[in-house]
């Protein structure tokens, strides 16, 4: 009987920011296949605690380490050891002593890792199918973050870890069967740096639950505020998305405020740093901390904004306001990975000037606006349910449906 090992670098549950919506949906999409064995790691004790309640269910085994390496310390330990500083991050003796002991115990016949920190985990023999789930190009990630940062003490970290993280994924990729990306466009980048080919590196793309977000539903309210809302979620403590909050609320929001001073802009998610809470001192900007629940949010929208300057792969942020039928404005990063047609879908801009004028049309033109959102549902209902997004797990593996 087929048995699968899955490692993902953060327990899949609860599903509420991007990494752990598409392991969730993957462990669903892998339970329907065989028996699952989880291993894991968490951020703290609490995350790991709620994943195991909500968990207990659904798999074969489970075990979850908490991971506590600070990056100083992972740092200075990947440099003595000619590593990448994203693998010590993630590296726990408990939690490699567990994997092996369960391939030794000759079970497991098939292995799923989910983030190419987890590699560190696959044994160096294994009979059986492996797929590799790097989701993003995360080397393509930090030398973008050295070239952002030619001026900054610390360049040479971003510079040496995209140099030595590139070279870990492609010695990963030519070990395991197949590697898998969340879109089409993080596929080809990986292909071109690693000489690959498709018969190896393949983009299996994120999906929405179009009945979770769905307009039709009823939600508490959330916003008393007067003026046009626009919204950005996410995780609040990751640069890139602190880079587009900055932006977007320094640069952009004055500019609309010109033509609508009541103009308003929230920046809901988890996790906010200093920096990020700060920006609520500016006229219109609302930090909201961590939400039970994003879709109210949402749903008090009058545009969806994701002023990204560096984005991989498939946005679920934008996903998700879509499925909610909110019209969307995005630079051409963030909409990059999502098949949708600019203009008709969503808004696409790169500059201040023109994000808010995109937005400023939206706040404007209700009616323009509403259709744009109904467009955009249709979109995500006919190309993006996980089921179809992630069918091709089983004949990957060798498993049928």
């Amino acid at each position: 009987m087929p048995e699968i090992l899955f490692l993902v670098h953060r327990a899949p549950w609860p599903p509420d920011r991007g990494d752990r919506i598409r392991s969730w949906h993957m462990f669903e999409a892998l339970a329907k296949l065989a028996p699952v064995h989880v291993a894991a790691l968490a951020d703290n004790e609490q995350d790991a605690a709620i994943a195991r309640d909500k968990m207990s269910r659904f798999y074969k085994s489970l075990t979850i380490e908490v991971r506590n390496v600070s990056r100083p310390v992972a740092l200075a330990q990947a440099v003595l050891r000619g590593e990448p500083v994203s693998n010590r991050l993630f590296k726990h003796a408990a939690l490699a002593r567990h994997v092996d002991a369960l391939i030794r115990g000759g079970s497991i016949t098939h292995i799923v890792g989910f983030s190419g920190q987890m590699a560190q985990y696959l044994p160096a023999n294994f009979d059986g199918p492996v797929l590799m789930d790097f989701v993003d190009v995360d080397s393509a990630k930090f030398a973008t973050y050295a070239e952002q940062d030619k001026r900054q003490p610390l360049h040479w970290v971003h510079q040496r870890e995209a140099q030595v993280l590139g070279a870990y994924e492609a010695g990963v990729a030519r070990r395991v069967d197949v590697s898998l990306f969340v879109s089409e466009a993080e596929a080809a980048l990986f292909r071109q740096r690693s000489g690959l080919g498709a018969d190896k590196v393949r983009a299996v793309e994120n999906g929405i639950d179009t009945d979770r977000f769905d307009p039709a539903l009823t939600f508490d309210t959330v916003d008393g505020g007067e003026g046009p809302l626009a919204v950005f979620t996410g995780q609040m403590d990751y640069r890139p998305n602190i880079d587009a909050v900055r932006w977007f609320a320094a640069d952009i929001l004055p500019l609309i405020q010109r033509q609508d001073p009541a103009a308003r802009f929230a920046i809901v998610g988890r996790a906010p740093t200093d920096e990020v809470r700060a920006l609520a001192k500016l006229p219109g900007v609302i930090v909201t901390g961590e939400v039970r629940d994003v879709r109210p949010w949402l749903a008090a929208a009058d545009a969806v904004v994701a002023p990204l300057l560096l984005a991989r792969g498939v946005q679920n942020k934008l996903l998700e306001a879509m499925a909610m039928a909110r019209p969307v404005v995005a630079s051409a990063a963030a909409a990059e990975g999502i098949d949708a047609v600019a203009g008709e879908h969503l808004l696409v801009a790169d500059d201040a000037a023109g994000m808010a004028a995109a937005i400023g049309s939206l706040f404007s033109d209700r009616e323009a606006a509403a259709k744009m959102g109904r467009a955009a549902r249709a979109r995500m209902i006919a190309r993006y349910g996980w089921d179809a997004r992630l069918a091709p797990l089983g004949e990957l593996l060798g498993l049928p449906a």
